[in-house]
């Protein structure tokens, strides 16, 4: 076990470096002067050679790097053009949004589609095993931001049981938030859960054809104390790495569903960073959305032994 995390470990180093230099060639790729379109067409050559200046952008394209990211290990992220607002507090202001929302959606999502991926398996070809299947696939044929409307016009505006625009953080009103967060959990479990289901159900039939489940059941153990004693934590493995997965796909994918439900999370100061050209925060999300992403998957990997049992080296 001792060699598979130190693996990981050393793995995660070149995957974030590597990050590190996407990054910062894909903001330099852009059309034009990064100087010249965050002040605008109106300005004076001075203020632009001013601005390139103390922004490195003068220096040669390694160096420019290099102080790049010696700001980054110093939490300078830089300002924000439109608000003025240091970029790493704004971040984690709004990233605590958005973690809120997808960690509870991901968490629902895979307590009540586990448990019913292993039924189907447990009952496959039976009429509920089926149900479970056709449910599950129309749920991940279903694009997140029609269904994400489909809930806002039905619980928000006709049924007017969720506000349906603002929002309020849990520090301010608890129960009030819940309601602001309520319907974009809702269409993130509804959109994730059939994925997880069908993980979850093929793990438990591949699992369940193994011999040492034949030899449980040769015992005369019941079928409940056979799945959840013997199959459950086999089965788990790999439904635990898709989990994984989409935690951190959504923490870095949620902006359709914060811009359909008005949330201000990280991916909402993405995309209005976008729109306004403010290259700062653009390049400080992307940042923080791939390290963060990097990371999940890393914990995720490290804890994957303790739902395997093979790997003990």
């Amino acid at each position: 076990m001792r060699k598979f995390l130190l693996g990981r470990l050393a793995s995660a180093i070149p995957t974030l470096i590597i990050v590190t230099v996407a990054v910062f060639v894909m903001v330099r790729l852009i059309p034009g002067d990064p100087a010249k379109l965050m002040l605008g067409d109106l300005a004076r050559p001075d203020q632009v050679e001013a601005l390139r200046h103390r922004m490195g952008l003068d220096q040669p394209v390694v160096t420019q790097y290099f102080l790049w990211l010696g700001n980054i290990f110093r939490g300078d992220f830089g300002n924000s053009i439109t608000s003025a607002q240091r970029v790493l507090p704004l971040m984690l202001e709004r990233f605590s949004v958005s973690a809120t929302i997808v960690v509870v959606a991901v968490g629902i999502a895979a307590i009540v589609a586990v448990p019913a991926g292993m039924f189907a398996a447990w009952r496959q070809n039976s009429l509920a095993d089926l149900s479970v299947v056709a449910l599950s696939t129309l749920l991940l044929s279903i694009p997140s931001f029609w269904l994400g409307l489909m809930i806002l016009l039905f619980l928000g505006l006709q049924l007017n049981w969720f506000p349906i625009v603002g929002f309020v953080s849990f520090d301010q009103d608890f129960l009030k938030a819940l309601s602001f967060i309520a319907m974009p959990v809702l269409t993130l479990v509804l959109v994730e859960i059939g994925s997880i289901v069908r993980m979850a159900r093929a793990s438990t039939i591949e699992v369940a054809r193994l011999e040492y489940i034949t030899h449980a059941r040769a015992k005369g153990l019941s079928e409940s104390a056979v799945m959840w004693r013997h199959a459950f934590k086999n089965a788990f493995a790999p439904t635990w790495t898709l989990i994984g997965l989409i935690l951190g796909s959504l923490l870095g994918g949620i902006a359709v569903i914060e811009t359909v439900f008005t949330i201000p999370g990280l991916g909402r100061l993405l995309v209005d960073a976008i729109y306004a050209r403010d290259y700062p925060v653009v390049q400080g999300c992307i940042l923080f959305v791939a390290v963060i992403y990097v990371l999940v998957n890393l914990v995720v990997d490290l804890l994957y032994p303790l739902f395997d049992p093979r790997i003990t080296q």
